[in-house]
């Protein structure tokens, strides 16, 4: 039976899927995911913690007047004096798939993480120092913009807070990519801040997916369509789960949500001829 602690949670995420992009709380969201994720776990510290986070920022961002002022760098080495040296936050290059990295309760717990959710940590502090940052979806790693009236600094979170020029960036691709790779328009594309959350729950769909835990990686992919009800992919991969699992009822109503919300092209032609597949299975 689901614990009152996952239903409350649930239906924190299920309000937060009805509020416009710009009104989510980003890190009280990536909460009530961890309090799904993890229901013994202490949330009320890690609220805490969070809370003493914003507090820190609002200080740093009163205590530097270039920062303040909009000097994008400066703006960038308060923050990492705030989270990565007050708060100790790393990124956990020891135990990276551990799923923990993406718990943000353990996360803050640990001190450890994920670049994605370090990444919804640094928002969460620009945020309440009043700076404007978003984050950027590059090529298999999370990075972050911290924005200002010079500019932007992009930064590396996992790695330190460290910033990114040409360079390192170049450097970054050809990792992810190989050594062809080269740096080309896109690239940087903001992510808003739905798009953060379902990267970081992602990670623990995917470690499930490997783990070869269909179930889990469905509860995941539910949780995920609670604060995007639109997410026209995740109702494509909810249903092919629940087909997996022999639920065919429960596949045909996500596969029919995903045909709503795309009801042309091949994608909507190959889920057509499944739904008529399926539909006959149950006559």
């Amino acid at each position: 039976m689901p614990s009152a602690t996952g239903a409350e949670a649930r239906a924190a995420l299920e309000a937060a899927g009805q509020l416009p992009d710009a009104e989510i709380d980003l890190a009280a969201t990536a909460l009530q995911f961890a309090r799904v994720d993890a229901p013994d776990a202490d949330w009320r510290d890690a609220a805490a913690t969070l809370t003493a986070i914003a507090r820190a920022a609002v200080g740093a961002a009163a205590a530097d007047h270039a920062a303040d002022a909009g000097d994008p760098q400066a703006r960038r080495e308060r923050l990492l004096a705030v989270l990565h040296g007050e708060f100790g936050l790393a990124g956990d290059t020891q135990t990276y798939d551990d799923p923990a990295n993406a718990n943000l309760i353990r996360v803050l717990e640990r001190r450890r993480g994920l670049p994605v959710a370090l990444g919804i940590l640094w928002l969460h502090a620009a945020e309440a120092a009043g700076w404007a940052a978003h984050g950027v979806d590059f090529p298999g790693h999370f990075l972050l913009a911290v924005e200002g009236t010079r500019g932007q600094a992009l930064v590396d979170v996992f790695a330190g807070g460290t910033a990114l020029e040409a360079p390192a960036l170049r450097s970054l691709l050809k990792r992810v990519e190989g050594e062809a790779a080269e740096l080309r328009p896109g690239l940087l594309r903001p992510m808003g801040k739905r798009d953060v959350l379902l990267r970081l729950q992602n990670n623990i769909k995917l470690r499930r997916l490997r783990a070869g835990a269909l179930e889990g990686a469905l509860a995941c992919t539910e949780d995920m369509l609670r604060l995007a009800p639109d997410a026209a992919a995740l109702w494509r991969e909810a249903g092919l789960m629940n087909q997996r699992l022999d639920r065919i009822g429960a596949a045909l109503g996500c596969l029919d949500r995903f045909l709503v919300l795309v009801p042309e092209g091949e994608a909507a032609l190959r889920i057509r001829s499944l739904v008529e597949e399926l539909r006959q299975r149950l006559n």
